[in-house]
């Protein structure tokens, strides 16, 4: 029996309000009040509501054997409690049932995957307390990213939270001839198991539905439960994931497209069809490991990242927003907080793309006439946020007493410890300085014979030479007296010839 994962994701950004180079240092409310609750309030009759009680009917009527995943975004969650709450009320409904399962996901539906670790892992946690604050139920133990983001990288923070799976696109450059009709596993984390989405089958439903010019134009519940049906009796599910705003606001519901989700749920099970939590895919034996190197995600035709980081602006506003990071956590402002998580949604770097520009697209509700408008507006709303950071001080850290008390004894410690080393080190220095070493004795004595040797060659020469200065003084002493004794004969001759 074929297994149908249905998703449905959810998300409104807080649109910010024309904000000027003048408006910097003055006005630090960033939001368009107005837009953003047309958009929400607008969104929630024309599909959100209408959907609701399509599942709702659904679920009484099969008693169980429906059963739904979604993804809503925190940015959602709060524009509904402040615009729409009937929306969440309906979706507490839905979650009484116990037919609908909450998948895990980011607080702010940002880009934080592809920069930042631990504020991508603050928002999942925001994300988390979020779902249970609202709807009093834990998330999935499936994650699914903003915009389906997903990477090996990402896939090791994703299970270090905890998570054992992961919902992502089944784009056709990772999987080549391989079906995403399987549970696979990443190959850099085993333990961690990828659903893929088939985007041809969801995407015939989100974009081809009312599409004339479609050569399988009109789509029936007949015909796609048709084609689910002549899949490879060995694929064991098919996840089908779309913009729950396809229902009544990118499909109208002048086309049919409530009847559509009503009669296919109808004719699935009727097929024995199983529709089952992205949870209960995870007892699923995955058949291969699969690596996504770089990014992925389910926007536009290169399902990467390009759509929010395919031009200068885009990365340069990214950059400039993330540069700020370490100053956001040390500030005590909860409103500079609550301002950082709105900046990151992934929207305001969409309305940057230029992808579609020249071709006169735009991005569905881009309130900015340009990719340079949404540039300029963004970056003086991020100056004067940058200024505000500035102007905050760090709370002063609270002075722990008894915890200083005992550093400093741990510290003299280890002090007194490195004053004995020194005085080791000192004294074996000293020891190897007076000391000589063993070859020393060797060189005196060898030093000594010499000394000796030469004073033994030194003395017959000295002898010899005393003996001759004694012979010397002899031989000069009779000189000396032979004068004398010549002198004095001379003397008594001239005595005697005298008369």
């Amino acid at each position: 029996m074929k297994k149908i994962c249905l998703n449905f994701q959810i998300h409104q950004p807080f649109r910010l309000k024309r904000y000027r180079f003048f408006n910097i240092n003055s006005d630090h409310y960033y939001y368009d009040d107005y837009a953003n609750e047309s958009y929400v309030r607008r969104l929630s009759d024309m599909a959100y509501l209408p959907a609701n009680r399509v599942l709702l009917d659904a679920i009484k009527e099969h008693k169980g054997k429906l059963k739904v995943s979604f993804l809503i975004s925190g940015t959602a969650l709060d524009q509904f409690e402040l615009y729409a709450p009937d929306v969440l009320d309906s979706f507490r409904t839905l979650a009484d049932t116990g037919c609908i399962e909450f998948i895990g996901g980011t607080d702010a539906h940002s880009l934080a995957s592809l920069t930042n670790k631990e504020e991508f892992a603050v928002q999942v946690q925001a994300h988390k307390e979020k779902i249970m604050r609202h709807f009093g139920k834990p998330v999935s133990k499936v994650f699914c990213n903003s915009n389906m983001l997903y990477s090996n990288d990402t896939g090791a923070n994703i299970e270090e939270m905890g998570f054992q799976g992961v919902l992502t696109e089944g784009a056709k450059h990772i999987l080549g001839w391989k079906s995403p009709n399987y549970v696979y596993c990443s190959a850099t984390n085993p333990k961690l198991k990828i659903l893929l989405r088939n985007y041809k089958l969801s995407d015939d439903i989100r974009f081809n539905f009312s599409n004339t010019a479609w050569d399988q134009y009109p789509l029936t519940a007949d015909k796609f439960v048709h084609w689910l049906d002549m899949l490879d009796n060995k694929e064991e599910v098919v996840n089908l994931s779309l913009d729950y705003a396809t229902f009544g606001e990118k499909q109208y519901a002048s086309s049919g497209i409530f009847e559509f989700l009503y009669h296919f749920i109808q004719l699935a099970i009727k097929k024995k069809f199983s529709f089952t939590f992205a949870e209960e895919l995870l007892t699923l034996q995955p058949i291969a490991p699969i690596s996504m190197r770089y990014p992925v995600s389910w926007t536009d035709e290169e399902r990467d990242i390009t759509a929010w980081q395919g031009n200068e602006l885009q990365v340069e506003a990214f950059n400039k927003l993330y540069a700020l990071h370490e100053r956001v956590k040390q500030t005590p402002n909860p409103k500079l907080k609550i301002d950082w998580k709105y900046l990151q949604t992934s929207d305001h770097f969409r309305f940057m793309s230029t992808k579609f520009y020249s071709t006169g697209r735009r991005t569905p509700y881009n309130p900015y006439e340009s990719p340079y408008d949404a540039f300029i507006n963004y970056m003086n709303v991020l100056s004067d946020f940058a200024l505000q950071l500035q102007k905050v001080a760090a709370p002063t850290a609270r002075i722990d007493v008894d915890a200083l008390q005992t550093k400093l004894a741990e510290k003299e410690k280890e002090l007194e410890k490195t004053k004995l080393q020194l005085d080791r080190l000192r004294t074996t220095i000293a020891k190897a300085m007076n000391d000589e070493p063993e070859e020393e004795p060797v060189k005196k004595a060898a030093t000594k014979k010499t000394a000796t040797k030469k004073a033994a060659s030194t003395k017959p020469v000295a002898a010899k030479k005393a003996v001759t200065a004694a012979k010397a003084s002899t031989v000069k002493t009779k000189k000396t007296e032979t004068k004398a004794k010549e002198t004095k004969t001379k003397e008594a001759k001239t005595k005697t010839t005298k008369p």
